[in-house]
């Protein structure tokens, strides 16, 4: 039987993801020793490549995101091509250091990093239009602040914050705001961030912290203010309003106008 601190450790993609490329590991080993017993050999690259397959197919089975599967499927062939190739060691490590410091949030909140489209961000202007102009807006977990600027530009009197702990992330949203005096960037994470002084608040996150970042919103923001919610809804808790934004599959912006107070 599963116990519940199982549970816990193997809702982190990366330990999924491990699960994954061990179990096709696996799974291969058993094929290849089969298959020696026939007259039917597989070359090395061959045998890389079914085993990026199966963890691939594995890690869709245990839920992953579709970024984690490419990763999965490219990982042992790409460590091959790049042994041919002799490739220096360091860069290895390198690759590895980018990819947490991209992905901080992936490994510690099960949060992946997702940037909102062209599409999403012309229904935010959209919702931000019928804001009052000097509007105080927050994006938890900014990414690389490109929704933030484009809002903050559009509206030039109202206020943009985006907060960010993804070390690489921080730093290029950072310097990209430098620049627009309505637009500041924090080092923080968006539980540590007070929700009352914002008007809207937006995220596109996962499905995993909806529930926690409902009762923070609820603790925290204001009467009549906004939380907006790119493709991922709150269980249990329907939305006052939904816009559709169709950016090659079927996703929305959810809305909530908080305390109960009525909609405009």
């Amino acid at each position: 039987m599963t116990t519940g601190g199982e549970r816990t450790v193997l809702r982190l993609p990366v330990l999924r993801a491990l699960l994954a490329q061990g179990l096709a590991a696996a799974l291969v080993v058993v094929l290849v020793y089969l298959l020696a017993l026939l007259p039917w050999r597989m070359s090395l690259f061959s045998v890389a490549l079914l085993q990026g397959v199966l963890a691939a197919a594995i890690g869709w089975r245990l839920g992953l995101s579709r970024w984690w599967l490419w990763i999965n499927l490219a990982f042992l062939p790409a460590l091959l091509l790049a042994q041919r190739a002799e490739l220096p060691a360091w860069l290895f490590l390198l690759g590895f250091v980018l990819l947490l410091l991209v992905n901080w949030n992936s490994l510690r909140e099960q949060v992946p990093l997702y940037l909102s489209g062209h599409n999403a961000q012309k229904r935010l202007q959209q919702c931000l239009s019928e804001q009052e102009p000097t509007l105080h807006f927050v994006d938890l977990g900014c990414g690389t602040a490109g929704t933030l600027l484009r809002l903050a530009r559009q509206f030039p009197r109202g206020q943009f914050v985006g907060v960010e702990t993804a070390p690489l992330l921080f730093v290029l949203a950072w310097l990209r705001c430098l620049f627009q005096e309505n637009c500041h960037i924090r080092y923080r994470s968006l539980w540590r961030t007070e929700l009352s002084e914002f008007d809207v608040v937006y995220c596109f996150l996962s499905p995993v912290p909806m529930p926690r970042l409902w009762s923070k919103a609820q603790a925290e923001m204001r009467a009549g203010s906004w939380l907006i919610s790119n493709t991922f809804e709150i269980p249990g808790v329907p939305a006052d309003r939904e816009l559709e934004i169709n950016e090659g599959r079927q996703t929305s912006l959810f809305l909530w106008h908080m305390k109960g107070a009525e909609i405009r």
